[in-house]
Order: structure tokens, then sequence, then C-alpha cells
């Protein structure tokens, strides 16, 4: 008589979410697609109350940038360990070849270009007609909750209920803060607002250029950048990279590990973060009742909410075909 041999008792194996399974190197004929969805970001960035992250999200970068990020943050590690304790440099050069360039480069340029003529454009705009423009923002925003719900790999739980309320409690709080102003603000000064405002690229919900309101720095940015004030703009940049280097590998891990609470913690940022857009505002960010008539505003939110809409339903297709593809 022979026994069938008891089967192995099964392995606490982790999963990870398929988000984050390897991904295939980006393809350069995929450059101007990334360029445009880096514009999308650089314009985010560039209104008071609207998150780069948001957007990321929204357009199908998120993922993708963070990992991204954190391969140049392990090929910097590379280098300066290789230099510092003179193994040469050849591990970098690997780890520098396997940074998805075809996506960073870009997404990065269109960034830039976006957001340096968006300053130009979108703050005067939204000073001039604050209650149309923010409506539009606020519907935007409002249907863009959706996408980190999502992404959640698992349903819904309580716990994720109330990260998500402590989460909206604190974007709700950073947009209550009143705005500042410092005309002649020192480089170290500049150096830390950059360090902070700069994870709100990374962080939905959270807007660079709130934060830098808060700071009394916005205007200050946008007066250096326009008088090609070197020095500041190094400082600035310089406190951006440093701030951008020591949050991006803890949110990566986060996103990897924990990513159902990371996402719900991302959702209430962005719920939190409808205080900023609310159409109807006091000079000083008081919150007030609606006033005059409200066709226009609901229409405008409602176009706002569509336009997402329509990038959220693009970006299905995109990555549907992608994986047909694959």
């Amino acid at each position: 008589m022979t026994t069938t041999p008891p089967p192995d008792p099964p392995q606490d194996v982790h999963h990870e979410h398929p988000a984050h399974a390897r991904r295939p190197r980006t393809s350069w004929t995929s450059a101007p697609g990334s360029a445009v969805r880096g514009g999308l970001v650089g314009a985010a960035e560039s209104v008071p109350g609207i998150s780069g992250g948001t957007i990321a999200l929204v357009v199908g970068l998120y993922d993708d940038l963070i990992d991204a990020a954190g391969q140049v943050l392990h090929a910097a590690r590379e280098l300066v360990g290789g230099l510092a304790r003179r193994r040469g440099i050849a591990p970098a050069a690997r780890a520098w070849r396997a940074v998805d360039w075809p996506l960073i480069v870009p997404v990065l340029l269109g960034m830039a270009v976006v957001l340096l003529a968006s300053l130009s454009f979108v703050a005067p705009l939204l000073e001039s007609h604050p209650v149309p423009v923010r409506s539009v923002f606020f519907g935007m925003i409002v249907v863009s909750i959706a996408v980190p719900l999502r992404l959640m790999p698992a349903r819904f739980r309580v716990l994720d209920g109330v990260l998500l309320v402590v989460a909206a409690a604190a974007g709700f709080w950073l947009t209550s803060l009143p705005p500042g102003q410092v005309d002649d603000p020192s480089l170290w000064l500049v150096f830390l607002a950059a360090a902070v405002a700069i994870n709100a690229l990374v962080l939905p919900g959270v807007s660079g250029s709130f934060i830098l309101l808060a700071m009394g720095l916005y205007v200050p940015v946008q007066e250096a950048i326009h008088d090609r004030d070197l020095a500041f703009v190094g400082a600035f940049a310089l406190g951006a990279l440093i701030g951008l280097a020591s949050f991006v590998k803890l949110l990566q891990w986060l996103l990897h590990q924990h990513r159902q609470g990371t996402m719900a913690v991302l959702a209430g940022l962005m719920v939190g973060s409808l205080r900023a857009l609310w159409p109807w505002q006091s000079d000083d960010g008081m919150l007030l009742a609606p006033s005059g008539s409200l066709v226009g505003p609901v229409l405008l939110a409602l176009a706002g909410a569509g336009v997402v809409l329509f990038a959220m339903v693009w970006e299905a297709r995109v990555t549907r075909r992608r994986a047909a593809v694959a």
C-alpha cells in the first residue's frame, strides 16, 4: 500500500503588486507622449492647490516615475560610493545604463517647458479670474480622487478609511496655511523651501506652489526665473534635488510594500486639497459661500471633470494595449 506524501506546507511568499512587476524598458518611440504627459504635470505644479503628483497619477506616470527616480538615486549612490572607496565606477556605469532614460528625459523636458510657460500665464489668469479657474480645477481633482482608489490592490478596508480621513484632515490643514511674503529671501531659506516643496511633485494632493505661497516664496521664485537670478535658481535647484532624493526612496518602498494603505493616504490628501480649490474665497484664503450665478462655475467644474475622465479612459486603453502586446 502506497501513501501519498503530505503536501509541503505553504510558504509565506511576498507577492508584489502587478504595478511593480519588473517593467520593460521604455522605448524612445513613446517620447512624444511622455513629454506631453510630463507637460501636464508641469502645468499642474504652476497652480497653487494643484499637485503634479495628482496629474501624474491620472495620466499613468506615477509608479513609473517613482521607480525611475529610485534608479537614478541608486546610480548616484553607486557613483559616490565607488569614488569614495576607490572601487572604480564600473558598478555605477551599469546602474546609470539601467536607468529608464527614455521615460525620464522626455517627461522632465515636457515638465520644464510647460512649467516655465505656465508661471507666466496660469498664475495671472488665476489672479484675474479666480472663481472660473478654481472651478475647473475643483472638478478635475474631485474626479481624480478615484484614481488612487482604483489602484488599490485589495478591497477597501476600515483601516483604509481611517488613513484616508486622517490624510484628508492633514491636507485640509496644509491648504489652510495663510499666504506669506518674503521680499528678499536668503539662499538658505530658498534651499529649505525647495527641499520641502519638491516633495509635492511625488505626493498627490499636496501642491508645491501652495507650499511656496504659504512660505512667502511663490512670487520671489517667479521673479528669480524671470530675472535669471542664477544664485537663487541654483539654491532652489540644489534644495529640490536633495529634498527629492531624501523622500523618493521612502515613497518607493511604501508603494511596493504597503500599497493599499499608501493609496488610501494619497486619496485622502487629494480630498483635503479641495479646500484650496474651493471657487469662492476671500483675498486671504477664507472660504466663502457661493455667490452670483452658479451656472458658469458648475459647467466649468463639469468640464474639468470631463477632461480628467477622458484622460483616465485614454490611459486605461493605453495600458490594456501595452499588456496585450506584452
